[in-house]
């Protein structure tokens, strides 16, 4: 059963805790337990009890994380837009390929954050306490809410403003994140933005940082790094942008 079936099937036997956890446990429809009340509901006869492994523990706060984050995002000017309702939707569908109960869960987690009055930072800074030594992953979540605030080929005020807290909280290097914004919003050459780098560095440059990605994003590492697998498809998309990115840069520069 992976994660997503343990949180939907019955009690979880950890404290998530934090704005994460409100949002969860509303979004899930119970509260989850400490350690040791739940040592006393598996001892009971008869009873039912799971409990989340670290690394589903992990899988659950960045799903948790993202839905939420994308929530905050997405009202950032004063209403959700029909575009970015839209582009969420894809996400979840096409990028994730959620079912449609994990479809509902990703919805339920939305819905709560955008009513919830925790600040967009407050999750930020729960995501980033887990996440701060596997900088792909944090790649990854700054890749998810850049599309999204700029699904209609801008970025407001106001969601710039969340988007540098997030590179602030993260530790995210500003060059990286003008790069990844320029996938999204057209500032330079999106091939150079997949790979982190500039347009003025050498061949020698373009392929250390090819080998550096390529390694970081594998498929085998990135599923051993706490990625919930209703994202793994999304990871795995990155990792071919980047080998087609190479091969574009490769062909233009005739290396």
């Amino acid at each position: 059963m992976s994660w997503l079936g343990k949180m939907i099937g019955g009690t979880i036997g950890f404290a998530l805790g934090g704005p994460l956890g409100a949002i969860a446990g509303a979004a899930f429809g119970h509260t989850f337990v400490d350690k040791k009340e739940a040592i006393y509901l598996s001892s009971r006869p008869g009873a039912q009890y799971t409990t989340l492994s670290s690394n589903e523990q992990a899988q659950l706060v960045f799903f948790t994380a993202a839905f939420s984050m994308l929530a905050k995002i997405s009202k950032a000017d004063g209403r959700i837009t029909d575009n970015e309702i839209h582009v969420v939707e894809k996400f979840m569908k096409h990028d994730l390929g959620l079912d449609t109960e994990g479809q509902q869960t990703a919805i339920n987690i939305f819905r709560q954050a955008v009513n919830s009055a925790e600040p967009f930072e407050a999750f930020a800074t729960q995501f980033y306490s887990v996440f701060n030594t596997q900088p792909h992953i944090i790649d990854l979540m700054m890749d998810i809410l850049l599309r999204v605030s700029a699904s209609d080929g801008k970025t407001s005020t106001e969601e710039e403003r969340m988007l540098l807290s997030a590179v602030r909280i993260f530790n995210y290097s500003n060059s990286d994140y003008t790069r990844l914004k320029s996938k999204y919003v057209k500032q330079s050459n999106p091939y150079y933005a997949v790979l982190k780098c500039d347009e003025t560095a050498s061949n020698e440059e373009i392929k250390k940082q090819y080998r550096k990605l390529v390694t970081e994003f594998h498929p085998d590492k990135i599923q051993a790094k706490g990625l919930p697998e209703e994202f793994i498809k999304f990871a795995n998309d990155k990792f071919r942008e980047i080998q087609e990115a190479y091969d574009m840069i490769r062909k233009e520069r005739g290396f």
